[in-house]
C-alpha cells in the first residue's frame, strides 16, 4: 500500500504539529504492517517556501542553494521513535517535473499566467471541493487567503510564483520563477 505522507516545509525548528502529523501517520503505518500489508511510506520534504527563502537567503540563485535546510528536518521521525519514511523526495530535486506538470496545465486551459504567477483554475474541476463536501459557491473570497485581483477567480491558487529579489529561482516559460510552495494540481476538464 501506498501512504504518501505531505512533510514538513523546513523553514523553522520542528514543533509540537510536526510531531503529531509524524505519530499519526507512525499508527496507521505499524497497524497496516502490523496486519501484513507492505507499506511504502513516502514523505516529502518542502525545501522551496517563501519563508525558508527570505529568512535564509541572500541574492537569488539559479536553483538555489537548500543545503543547509534540505537536512534539517530529517531523521526528526527517528527522534520521536517513530519509523523513518521508505522514501523522503525534495522538492528542489522535482523541479523539471513541476515544471512539466505546470506547463502541461497551461496548455489544457487548467491554469494560465498572471503578472505575479501561474494559477490553477479551479473552475476547470466541476466537482472541486468535493472531498470538503463544498462546492465552488459556497466557498468565500479572502477567507484564508489575501484577495488578488490578477486572478480569475479569487478560489484559482497559485502553482509557480514569479521571483521576487532574495529568492531563490529556476528557469521555467513563465521566467525566472520557482513553485509555489506545497501547492498541488487537481484533475481538470
Amino acid at each position: 500500500m501506498g501512504l504518501y505522507i505531505c512533510g514538513s516545509t523546513v523553514y523553522g525548528p520542528p514543533h509540537i504539529g510536526h510531531g503529531r502529523f509524524s505519530l499519526v501517520y507512525d499508527v496507521l503505518r505499524r497497524y497496516l504492517e502490523y496486519s501484513g500489508i507492505v507499506v511504502d511510506h513516502v514523505s516529502n520534504v518542502t525545501d522551496i517556501d517563501d519563508k525558508i527563502s527570505l529568512g535564509e537567503r541572500g541574492a537569488p540563485t539559479a536553483g538555489g542553494d537548500r543545503g543547509s535546510v534540505r537536512g534539517r528536518m530529517v531523521g526528526r521521525d527517528g527522534t520521536l521513535g517513530c519509523l523513518l519514511p521508505t522514501q523522503v523526495p525534495h522538492a528542489t530535486a522535482f523541479i523539471e517535473e513541476m515544471v512539466e506538470l505546470v506547463a502541461g496545465l497551461v496548455a489544457r486551459d487548467c491554469a494560465y499566467e498572471t503578472v505575479d504567477g501561474v494559477y490553477f483554475a479551479v473552475a476547470t474541476v466541476d466537482d472541486y471541493g468535493l472531498l470538503a463536501h463544498q462546492s465552488l459557491a459556497s466557498l468565500r473570497s479572502g477567507a484564508r487567503v489575501e484577495v488578488n485581483e490578477n486572478k480569475r477567480s479569487p478560489l484559482d491558487f497559485a502553482l509557480w510564483k514569479k521571483a521576487k529579489p532574495a529568492e531563490p529561482w529556476w528557469a521555467s516559460p513563465w521566467g525566472p520563477d520557482g513553485p509555489a510552495g506545497t501547492q498541488s494540481a487537481l484533475s481538470c476538464r
